[in-house]
């Protein structure tokens, strides 16, 4: 017996597919729904995020003269606490702030920190100020969508887009330390946009925008969230940022690869010690100069940057395990730093 079903269903299924075809938007329509969708969470942050943003003019100071400047910043507490530049106040005596509703109130400085060009203000008013939080920065991907929002030379609620080219990176500050965990963006950063927020596109701070580089397209850097959030504390609760110190003076070496054989050490840079302060923590726990420093409280050191990183406030007063190269020998003291004094 023959059933003759077969054709049937082909031309079935052929119709279904035209059906399905049919109600399937044109490419350019899908084209536009991304954009418009695109351009709505745009929208939503410019209008959630926007509101906390201010312009910062400043006069005072630098250089022995008298200077002025402006920059922006984010409001990040309804009571006027304003996380900022370190280096748009420097050598500020009178700070302005004005939010984009026309609102604008003098602002004292809380506290700064070169190491990170980040700064603390309060806005001096008793009116409740519209606030943005700041996001947890480890979850940050490359990809995700940046949004820049800024005051730059007075234009209010300046807005570039953009994405989150790289996280992690590193970037020197204006005092010469290094600032580690930066985020870098391809989102525009005008003049006057520093201190500005990077936003994600849920609304959150992800970042405080400090560097563009002049002559390259698309390279822009933000202070993470993350470490905006410590610094913010520290300021808050003690006027700076307390970090630890063990007195030595060092530079990045290439370790020999027989050195690296005779001791099994692995890595390929470590830290010469050039000189020890008298009376220092290092002095008291035996460094001497010549010795090398290869890892700190089991930290691997492979430059001087990351003893200042690992040196932070949880490392004052308290035993810090030190391994050492001297010769061909491998060697462990245990240091206490102090406080670094605050510049």
């Amino acid at each position: 017996m023959r059933f003759g079903f077969g054709r049937n269903v082909v031309k079935l299924d052929s119709a279904r597919e035209r059906d399905r075809a049919a109600q399937q938007p044109a490419p350019a329509v899908r084209d536009r729904a991304l954009l418009d969708a695109y351009s709505e969470a745009v929208i939503n942050v410019v209008e959630t995020v926007s509101p906390a943003v201010v312009h910062i003019q400043v006069a005072g100071q630098r250089q022995g003269r008298a200077a002025k400047g402006s920059g922006s910043g984010v409001i990040v507490s309804p009571d006027g606490i304003v996380l900022t530049n370190n280096h748009v106040v420097d050598g500020a005596s009178h700070i302005e702030m004005a939010l984009s509703d026309g609102r604008s109130f003098r602002a004292r400085l809380i506290g700064r920190d070169a190491d990170t060009d980040l700064a603390v203000l309060r806005g001096e008013t008793t009116e409740t100020l519209p606030a943005t939080r700041l996001a947890d920065s480890k979850k940050v991907r490359p990809g995700q969508i940046a949004i820049a929002i800024g005051n730059p030379l007075g234009f209010q609620s300046t807005v570039t887009a953009g994405i989150v080219s790289a996280v992690g990176r590193s970037l020197r500050a204006s005092n010469g330390r290094l600032i580690g965990d930066v985020i870098q963006t391809d989102a525009a950063l005008n003049p006057g946009n520093s201190g500005g927020p990077l936003a994600s596109s849920a609304g959150e701070v992800i970042g405080i925008n400090t560097a563009m580089i002049a002559g390259a397209q698309g390279i822009c850097f933000s202070v993470a969230a993350n470490t905006a959030q410590h610094v913010l504390s520290q300021l808050l609760a003690h006027g700076r940022v307390r970090r630890g110190r063990i007195g030595i003076t060092g530079e990045q070496v290439r370790l020999p690869a027989r050195q690296r054989h005779l001791t099994g050490v692995a890595q390929g840079s470590a830290v010469l010690v050039r000189e020890v302060a008298p009376s220092s923590p290092a002095d008291s726990a035996g460094i001497k100069t010549g010795d090398v420093v290869i890892a700190l409280d089991g930290a691997t050191v492979t430059g001087v940057d990351d003893i200042t990183r690992l040196l932070d406030a949880g490392s004052i007063g308290r035993g810090v395990a030190i391994r050492l190269l001297r010769g061909a020998e491998v060697n462990m003291a245990t240091v206490v730093p102090d406080e670094r004094p605050y510049a």
